[in-house]
């Protein structure tokens, strides 16, 4: 990969990473309900998770989805039963008061790692950076350079969404907003699946 390749490989993994999508509804949701730090766990899930779902997928897991398109069905439904599941808890939540705060847990790092293999935005994304920036005579090193990248990249710009989500809490600060917001963010995790489940 050229240093061309690269750099553009970057623009293309920032877009990606920062757009919204459903970590990025979660991990927004998650600052705001949980703070920072105890979302870290969470964002770390995300970047490693996905890093891991690029380096696989480019290592060959991609020819399995070409071979068999059944799978890829599979795990897009899949993806969105689990995704409507979580819109519809981010949707009754309400905000965190002591009590519930010290109870209830964000998503943790292994969580969150899983979920991206059943996130449709993650294998859209994962496909589509492979056949994009990967030569047909590519080897695992170049590999490993893509996923190294998105698992580099991947924690500062899932994080400003942990940002925006913590400094929502100055703003949302009674009860009926932080439900409006929980509300608001449930249907943009619903909506993040339409591009992908009419593709």
């Amino acid at each position: 990969m050229t240093t061309e390749q690269l750099l553009a490989f970057c623009a293309f993994a920032v877009i990606t990473l920062v757009t919204p999508g459903p970590n990025n509804m979660m991990i927004l949701a998650s600052g705001l309900n949980y703070g920072f730090v105890r979302t870290l766990p969470h964002l770390a899930g995300i970047a490693f998770g996905f890093a891991l779902m690029v380096f696989l997928t480019g290592a060959g897991l991609h020819t399995v989805f070409v071979r068999f398109p059944v799978i890829h069905t599979l795990l897009k439904y899949v993806g969105a039963a689990y995704l409507l599941r979580l819109a519809w808890h981010l949707a009754r939540s309400g905000p965190m008061d002591g009590e519930r705060r010290g109870r209830e847990r964000p998503m943790g790092f292994v969580g969150a790692a899983a979920f991206q293999w059943v996130n449709p935005k993650a294998w859209v994304m994962a496909v589509g950076a492979i056949s994009t920036y990967l030569p047909n005579a590519s080897h695992l090193p170049d590999v490993a350079v893509l996923a190294i990248v998105y698992g580099a990249l991947g924690a500062p710009c899932i994080g400003l969404w942990a940002g925006f989500g913590v400094a929502m809490r100055r703003v949302l600060t009674d009860a009926r907003s932080v439900r409006i917001f929980n509300g608001v963010a449930a249907v943009l995790l619903v909506a993040s699946l339409y591009p992908i489940l009419v593709e």
